[in-house]
């Protein structure tokens, strides 16, 4: 496979898992759950390589990390009030 994703190409999610390194159990669980978006063609799921760019874009990360310290403040603050 190309090591390249390209954000305006389709892919499987046989190539997304190749190039996230991640098994098809994961994948699963990650088109189910949404993390990845994915659109069902004749039955089988299809994945804008924009979607897989954006699981490992910095941004993403700092998205996470932000929403982190968000609910550890608040629960600091909760746990203060008791």
């Amino acid at each position: 496979m190309n090591e390249k994703i390209e954000s305006h190409k389709i892919y499987t999610p046989k190539e997304a898992r190749d190039f996230l390194k991640i098994s098809e159990s994961t994948m699963k669980r990650m088109l189910k759950g949404g993390i990845i978006k994915a659109y069902k063609v004749s039955g089988q799921y299809r994945i804008w390589g924009s979607e897989i760019l954006i699981l490992v874009s910095p941004k993403l990360e700092s998205k996470v990390y932000k929403t982190y310290s968000k609910i550890r403040d608040n629960t600091r603050k909760t746990i203060e009030k008791w």
